[in-house]
This record gives C-alpha cells, sequence and structure tokens, in this order.
C-alpha cells in the first residue's frame, strides 16, 4: 500500500511543468493539481493500465527528477553517515538512490483503481520554506490513508524530499538498512549494494 500511494505522487509531480520563479506554485497547489491530472492519464492509459513498466518509468525519467529534491533524500536516508562520504561517493549514492525509488514506484502505479484524494488546507506561513502538505486517501470501506508531503522551497520552485504514508516515511524507511551496510562494508559497499539492486530491478522489468 505505501508503494501503492508513492508512486501516484511521483508520477502526480512529474507532469507539472517549471514555472518562472515569479510565478511559483504553493505547494498545495502544486499537489492537488498535478495528483488529480496524472490520475485522470493514468486512468485512460491503457498501456500504463497493462503493465507497462519500461513505459511508466520513462515517464518518470523525463519529467519527474527535476520537482523532487534527491541530494535533500539521500542525505536524510543516510543520517549521519552523509558526513562522512566524499563528494564523489555522495554524487554516486544520489544517482542510484534515485534510480531505486523511481524503479521500485513506478510499477505500483498501475495498482491505481478506484482512490479519491482529499486535500486539506495548508497551515503554514507565506513566509515558510519548509512545509507539509496533508493529503488524504479515500477508499470506499476502507479508513482513509494518511499522505503527508515535506516540502521544501528552492530557487526553482518548490520540490518534495519525503514522503510519509500513515505516518511512515519512505525516506527514512531506508536509514536502518543504509546503515547497516555502512558498518559492515563501508560507504562503498552501500553504493555497489545499491547498484545491484538496480541492476535486478532493471533485469525484472525487462
Amino acid at each position: 500500500m505505501i508503494r501503492q500511494f508513492s508512486a501516484l505522487l511521483f508520477c502526480a509531480m512529474a507532469l507539472f511543468a517549471p514555472r518562472a520563479p515569479a510565478d511559483v506554485t504553493p505547494p498545495d497547489e502544486l499537489v492537488k493539481t498535478v495528483t488529480l491530472e496524472t490520475l485522470e492519464i493514468v486512468s485512460k492509459d491503457q498501456e500504463i493500465q497493462a503493465g507497462n513498466v519500461e513505459r511508466i518509468i520513462g515517464l518518470v525519467e523525463a519529467k519527474v527528477l527535476p520537482h523532487f529534491s534527491f541530494d535533500s533524500m539521500t542525505a536524510l536516508a543516510m543520517g549521519l553517515n552523509w558526513r562522512k562520504a566524499t563528494p564523489e561517493q555522495k554524487a554516486k549514492l544520489i544517482e542510484q538512490f534515485k534510480t531505486l525509488l523511481v524503479r521500485t514506484y513506478a510499477s505500483a502505479i498501475t495498482s491505481y483503481r478506484d482512490e479519491k484524494f482529499e486535500f486539506l488546507p495548508l497551515r503554514a506561513k507565506p513566509t515558510d520554506t519548509d512545509v507539509t502538505v496533508n493529503v488524504r486517501v479515500l477508499k470506499s470501506g476502507r479508513q482513509p490513508i494518511a499522505l503527508d508531503y515535506d516540502m521544501e522551497k528552492t530557487a526553482s520552485g518548490w520540490k518534495c524530499y519525503n514522503v510519509y504514508v500513515a505516518g511512515v516515511s519512505l525516506v527514512l524507511n531506508y536509514r536502518t538498512e543504509f546503515a547497516n551496510e555502512v558498518r559492515k562494508s563501508g560507504i562503498d559497499g552501500l553504493i555497489e549494494v545499491l547498484e545491484k539492486k538496480n541492476k535486478k530491478l532493471e533485469a525484472e522489468a525487462k
């Protein structure tokens, strides 16, 4: 369930074109607009509905990357170990973590069927540069699922750096795994593990 709705977020953000700095879209409006637009496309795209993972990945790679702060996401997942990494290691970690997230969640988009979304009012001041956008996923016969999007304001607009589903952080969920791997085989060992995972996911998609 967590992967399903996080995937929807990725593709929703992917379809929102960047705007000029003078016309920055508020974070709650951004999430609402692109989510609804994306769900409409997903519901009508027969190839996505049929499970064409490569089609979905192509969409994400072409559109989503500028709208997420993968630097912040990777640093958050690494925790204190981020400070130990060299600039070269950080670049590799960001690239591999980005690839892992995209490939892991892209295949879950096809699970969307008839969920509805309730977008709650944004509790933030106009001057805030780090906010949380709250959404509730509604489906008949089930309790609402909380989606909380951590957003940071950058020079190129608002970007997402963390997602909570039912109180569980999708990014922090990796921290223990990463820390254990660094403890066992160092940062280079973690990079190698991520590379192997991504190759396996790529092979499975094909």
